[in-house]
């Protein structure tokens, strides 16, 4: 699959709500930056606590609505466990990871010593300060997250750099987004976490060109650091605006934002989704970019 020449895209929604305007942006943007390669679906279910079989049933439904097709089966997160712990294994073995049992309120309380100093926000939130940082891997319990010790992993890979085709230029670590702190690579519960699975799942399906949103762009310099870590190539990147409500807030399932099953059931047609989200058909890439 890889080095095939294509560019191949991916859409990655969660089952945790139904797909909204937004979903609509971002999955039509991955499609028409495949053209002429390959879009894939990828189902990324890896929160058992949120994820609902007929959440999973609507996005297929949404999306063929919407006029998209890609090959089957889809991969699911779920079922590639194997594929993540064998990830952490290789990192533990470079003395990358720690166990932290912090919660947010430990981290807050943490930041908001004087020793401190001011609080950070970082692509998962709150900048972890290192409270746990001394403990090793051994010491690791059921209750404990796997943590990324972020200074140990750059001072390993040096530089780091991606293309953003978006913008049309390379972007190296001169341009990091300081403080991403050390990031969470296996959650309580789940066996991995966002940040992990899809760098390992991207490899895996030798995605050419991930397209997301541009409040991502900070985690896409985590992922191009477990890229370089684990020994996986390097995509392009294109990230892509927000779909915002007419308040200028961000589309969002928690916030209840109007869902796609909605519009169509009070008579949208996809032509009118795309209409309403500035989609000009007569272009061969998204008008919209930004970071």
């Amino acid at each position: 699959m890889a080095g095939d020449g294509l560019t191949r895209t991916r859409f990655a929604p969660s089952p945790t709500g139904l797909l909204h305007l937004g979903h609509a942006f971002a999955a039509l943007t991955a499609a028409r930056l495949a053209d002429p390669g390959e879009f894939l679906l990828r189902i990324e279910d890896i929160d058992r606590d949120r994820c609902r079989a007929a959440f999973e049933a609507a996005i297929f439904q949404d999306l063929r609505w919407l006029g998209l097709d890609w090959p089957v089966p889809v991969m699911r997160q779920s079922e590639r466990m194997p594929a993540y712990a064998q990830s952490l294994a290789g990192l533990d073995a470079m003395g990358l990871l720690y166990p932290c049992g912090c919660r947010r309120g430990d981290i807050r309380a943490a930041l908001s010593a004087p020793q401190e100093g001011a609080s950070v926000m970082g692509p998962d939130g709150l900048v972890y300060p290192g409270t746990c940082r001394g403990r090793r891997m051994a010491e690791a319990g059921p209750e404990d997250a796997i943590r990324l010790n972020a200074d140990r992993a750059l001072a390993v890979t040096g530089a780091l750099a991606f293309m953003d085709k978006g913008l049309r230029h390379e972007l190296s670590t001169e341009s990091f987004i300081s403080g991403i702190g050390d990031v969470i690579l296996a959650r309580r519960g789940w066996g991995t976490s966002y940040h992990l699975a899809v760098t390992v799942d991207d490899a895996a399906q030798g995605i050419t060109l991930v397209t997301r949103g541009a409040d991502l762009f900070e985690a896409t310099w985590i992922h191009v650091l477990l890229q370089q870590l684990l020994e996986l190539p390097t995509p392009s990147y294109w990230h892509h605006i927000l779909i915002r409500d007419d308040e200028g807030r961000r589309l969002a399932k928690r916030d209840d934002a109007r869902s796609l099953r909605e519009l169509r059931d009070a008579g949208a047609t996809p032509s009118k989704i795309r209409q309403m989200i500035g989609f000009d058909n007569s272009t061969s890439a998204p008008s919209r970019t930004a970071v």
